[in-house]
Formats: C-alpha cells, sequence, structure tokens
C-alpha cells in the first residue's frame, strides 16, 4: 500500500509542479521592484477559459496532493 501512495504521489507532484509552470504571471517583475501600481488593475481581473482551468485543475491537484501526503504519513506510521 506504502508503495502505491509513494508512486501516486510523486505522479501527482509532477503534474502539479507542470501545472503553477503553466500558469500565466500576473505581474511584470520589474514594476513590482520599482514599486508601479499599474499591473494591480489587471490583477483585479477574473480569469476565463483555459487560465480559469488551470486555476482549478491546480487547487484539485493541490488538494490530492496534501490527501496523498497524509495518507502515505498514516500508512508508513504503523
Amino acid at each position: 500500500m506504502s508503495e502505491v501512495l509513494t508512486v501516486a504521489l510523486v505522479i501527482v507532484s509532477i503534474i502539479l509542479i507542470m501545472l503553477v509552470i503553466m500558469q500565466p504571471s500576473k505581474s511584470n517583475a520589474a514594476s513590482s521592484l520599482s514599486g508601479g501600481s499599474a499591473e494591480n488593475q489587471m490583477s483585479k481581473t477574473k480569469a476565463r477559459g483555459f487560465e480559469a482551468f488551470l486555476i482549478r485543475t491546480t487547487v484539485v491537484f493541490g488538494v490530492l496532493f496534501f490527501v496523498l501526503a497524509l495518507a502515505l504519513a498514516y500508512f508508513s506510521s504503523k
């Protein structure tokens, strides 16, 4: 059981990393360093389409990662 959970955790973690990398950046690094606030108006817009799908999928895989990590900790302690 522990081996199956470990493999599932590794697969979910790789998918989660790829999902986070695929998400578009909300702000420009240069403007955040210089204190520019022009990007604040863009951050208030609602995600649509593929971006919304990425956000939802990232949340689902994040929760799945957390559950698998807890299950692996529980079964490895026995």
